[in-house]
């Protein structure tokens, strides 16, 4: 008897192309688990680093995967997991070790309200669809992404690595940041998808110094320059919900018009 074995594929034959990008992803994963490793130690600064790296994985596999013409269904879901890990359970995990930890159950709870928002979140995104006649939506998130979510809740950490400001009651304005940062992730506040950013040609050179000057910033002054990028965001949220209400009312006052006109 000739038996049918099924092979497990974790790349597909017919697109191999796909390997870097979940290469990308898989490495992410290792080290959002190497930040909780590093929170372990107490080696607070690494475990930031590490989220800080696995966010810009992020960020690149999908650019990655869709340049090289690689994408798949298990990258998908591969990326999703990835998130939940590095950017839902390590950043909770981090933040339990420094400071929350000092509040006992009310902390390890905010830590588990903090995890459940970032996959509630996380599985509302990938069942979202966009109307092709609202293609502009794309350029949107419904609540802050998982990365800037983690970004967030480690600004406590990060304002007090940078030596900025000394703060007291770090568990209490942990706790405060992780439960706020949680209802973002759940809300439905449109906040700007940064990866669907796209620069003229004209203006790459340009963009191409931003880069090379925010880069020596994070080399020379990197808690610092963190903390501030953080702040940037925050101010963010509120244009981009300003943003959205105007795109989305001009979309609705074309969309009156060309019924009228039928009618």
């Amino acid at each position: 008897m000739i038996e049918n074995k099924r092979e497990f594929k974790l790349i597909s034959k017919k697109n191999p192309k796909s390997l870097l990008p979940n290469a990308l992803t898989i490495f992410g994963v290792c080290l959002g688990l190497s930040s909780i490793k590093f929170a372990l130690d107490l080696n607070y600064s690494m475990a930031v680093i590490a989220i800080g790296f696995a966010a810009i994985l992020d960020t690149l596999d999908g650019r990655v995967a869709r340049l090289i013409k690689g994408t798949s269904k298990v990258g998908k879901e591969l990326d999703s997991l990835t998130d939940v890990i590095s950017f839902g359970v390590a950043p909770g995990f981090v933040m339990y070790f420094w400071s929350v930890n000092e509040l006992g159950k009310f902390g390890w709870l905010t830590v588990l309200i903090y995890s459940v928002c970032c996959a509630l979140r996380l599985a509302r995104f990938n069942l979202m669809e966009i109307d092709e006649n609202e293609s502009w939506k794309i350029n949107f998130f419904e609540g802050i992404p998982s990365p800037a979510a983690a970004g967030l809740v480690l600004l406590p950490l990060i304002l007090s690595l940078s030596e900025i400001f000394h703060f007291e009651n770090k568990g209490i304005v942990s706790c405060f940041i992780i439960l706020t940062t949680s209802l973002l992730m759940v809300s439905k506040i449109p906040t700007y998808s940064l990866k669907r950013i796209t620069i003229p040609r004209s203006l790459g050179v340009f963009l191409l110094l931003g880069i090379g000057i925010y880069l020596s910033f994070v080399i020379f002054y990197t808690f610092q320059t963190l903390f501030f990028t953080g702040l940037i965001y925050i101010c963010l949220i509120p244009i981009s919900y300003f943003h959205y209400r105007q795109k989305n009312k001009k979309f609705l006052e074309s969309k009156e018009e060309e019924t009228e006109d039928i009618l």
